[in-house]
């Protein structure tokens, strides 16, 4: 097991713990650089929707890991990027404005949910965010003169300083460099007072306020950040797809976020790129063993979502912190064996003394 020998109160920030970090993240870097000669397109584009993926991830555990409110409509944001990128690129701005001003706005819808929200929480405040999802979605479908309705509107390809990015290995290495600044920027906002404001609000909110953390400030700002990077995803997303409708960012596409942090792992940055991988994976393993299942099983057609809500009964049962949780549980075993104990990382309920004043 590693043990670390601290000898300055810096490296308790530092975002490499150890050379360990350093080495398999380099290595890990060098396979996403050299991913467009290693795979074939299918397996690339799949690779590009799970980076989209892990940067709308990565808000959605701000707002729901690390400050602890639930979205139930955070498509709506995605949504929000995704047509203001779409409508902006059409008109002929450059990419990065069309990009910056997709999560501005974004933040701002974000802004506006989470002021009325500031009074609810717990499951008040999922169908505040479930019903803000269901008007963006009607404003979507309704706005014909702007988004085209049902009928939908296609995305140009994104194009800056007069160089197109038309092939697919363009757009990943474009989706990777938006991914790796999201995720830099998430880890370095968790080591600052903003972040470890918005952990204090999350384990004991009467605490966070005696510590003289003003609430609605940090809760809105959460909403804010969170909206932005759904807003760069939705963008991505637009762009990545070429066609967007208003159905495409409905209330199943909200619980597929919330299910995609839920899975990987509530409360860590692992977790935001352990779902997305759930997510764009599970549907081609599925498909993958219809072939295999009896005709009446294999050509249901409520098999995924049957799938879908029996592996979030299993780890809400089985692993409460995720696909992240159990690979901790699994490096742990081998870097205890044979001394490790079954009862190591046994849950145990523990509350604040300040939360039985509620």
């Amino acid at each position: 097991m590693r043990f670390i020998f601290k000898t300055d109160y810096g490296q308790d920030i530092k975002l490499a713990k150890h050379g360990g970090h350093v080495f398999w993240y380099s290595l890990l870097g060098l396979l996403l650089l050299a991913a467009p000669w290693l795979f074939a397109e299918y397996w690339l584009a799949q690779l590009t929707f799970v980076l989209i993926y892990a940067i709308v991830g990565l808000g959605l555990m701000l707002l729901a890991g690390f400050t602890g409110l639930f979205s139930l409509g955070h498509a709506a944001f995605l949504g929000v990027g995704a047509y203001t990128q779409a409508v902006l690129t059409n008109m002929g701005l450059p990419f990065p404005i069309a990009l910056a001003l997709a999560g501005l706005l974004s933040a701002a819808v974000g802004i506006i949910v989470g002021l009325p929200a500031l009074r609810v929480k717990g499951i008040y405040l999922g169908i505040a965010t479930l019903s803000f999802g269901f008007i963006v979605e009607e404003v979507l479908a309704r706005w014909e003169s702007v988004t085209g309705g049902n009928a939908g509107i296609h995305v140009k390809a994104p194009q800056m300083f007069g160089w197109k990015l038309s092939s697919g290995e363009e757009f990943y290495f474009l989706c990777l460099l938006i991914a790796v600044v999201s995720t830099l920027a998430i880890l370095n906002l968790l080591r600052s007072p903003t972040g470890r404001a918005f952990v204090a609000i999350r384990d004991s909110e009467i605490s966070a306020q005696s510590m003289g953390i003003h609430l609605a400030r940090y809760k809105t700002l959460s909403f804010a950040l969170s909206a932005a990077l759904a807003g760069i995803g939705g963008a991505l997303y637009a762009h990545k797809l070429s066609f967007i409708s208003p159905d495409q960012f409905n209330i199943l596409q909200s619980v597929d976020l919330l299910l995609m942090v839920v899975i990987g792992g509530l409360g860590s940055v692992h977790g935001a790129f352990l779902g997305a991988i759930f997510l764009i994976s599970m549907p081609q393993l599925i498909a993958l063993s219809k072939d295999w299942l009896p005709a009446a099983i294999g050509q249901a057609p409520g098999l995924q979502g049957l799938v879908y809500g029996l592996v979030l009964i299993a780890f809400v049962l089985f692993e409460p912190l995720g696909l992240y949780g159990r690979w901790l549980k699994v490096r742990t075993y081998f870097q205890l064996f044979p001394f490790y104990r079954i009862g190591l990382f046994k849950r145990q309920k523990s509350f604040q003394k300040s939360d039985r004043l509620k």
